[in-house]
């Protein structure tokens, strides 16, 4: 389906985010490309989230705010803001990441142009304080499953997905990267997913992501491998992969 003006359903789970919260929201109103909703998904938090959420959607009546009871976590939270989502097109973004303004109308031009129903961008980086970080994650202008296999180029806060498609491959869980899974299930369906190498989103890069969970996020990958099919041969061989693209990545990181 051509992408040209459809609405994009942005979804945006938000836990304690109070701080971050105001660059991500003011990146999607800055957005050239005018027709989409906003849904902020609060997940329980106990600072001012909530109320900053609500401020934004009393100003701009293209935002949404939908509040957990309980904490569920992030991926519950953003299938919850999925459910609720009107537009044909879904596109993700992390209450502590931000794009540049260009985003969005840019993956619509390659949607139209390849007929794409998968598009994902490069990266620049941020650290807790929003100063940028001097490198940038390039992508290829098209991916394929095994490749994907052996890293993760794919970062969720940059995609823009046809919404059935993603619904027909999505993941649900905790303890591991349901994003990851997704892509990969969709990739090995015979899809593909376009790249445009350019830094169109701004990932922003925690203290502690740099340092001490460098296991987690090793055993999540596992996890990753596992839910998506992988056999334990098969899941060891990528993880070897995923440590060497890993330590490369994080080598211009530091």
């Amino acid at each position: 389906m051509n992408g040209e003006n459809e609405l994009i359903s942005i979804i945006m789970p938000a836990h304690n985010a109070e701080k971050t919260l105001p660059l991500a929201v003011n990146s999607v109103l800055a957005q050239t490309y005018q027709n989409y909703e906003l849904i902020i998904i609060n997940d329980c938090s106990h600072d001012r989230t909530l109320a900053l959420a609500e401020q934004y959607a009393n100003t701009d009546s293209r935002i949404r705010v939908l509040s957990n009871e309980e904490n569920i976590g992030v991926s519950l939270t953003r299938h919850k803001g999925i459910e609720s989502a009107r537009g044909e097109w879904l596109a993700f973004l992390d209450s502590d990441d931000a794009w540049t303004s260009d985003k969005l109308e840019k993956q619509m031009i390659l949607q139209r142009q390849k007929n794409a129903k998968f598009i994902f961008t490069g990266s620049a980086f941020m650290d807790d304080q929003d100063a940028p970080i001097n490198w940038i994650m390039h992508v290829p202008k098209k991916i394929g499953y095994r490749r994907l296999l052996k890293q993760n180029l794919v970062s969720n806060s940059s995609v823009l997905i046809q919404k059935s498609c993603y619904l027909e491959h999505e993941f649900i869980g905790n303890g591991l990267h349901e994003d990851f899974v997704c892509w990969l299930r969709l990739l090995r369906s015979g899809e593909a997913a376009y790249g445009i190498d350019e830094p169109l989103l701004i990932y922003r890069l925690s203290s502690s992501s740099k340092s001490g969970n460098k296991l987690k996020a090793a055993k999540m990958n596992w996890n990753a491998y596992r839910a998506a099919g992988l056999n334990v041969l098969e899941a060891s061989y990528y993880m070897v992969w995923y440590v060497v693209n890993g330590l490369r990545k994080y080598r211009n990181l530091r």
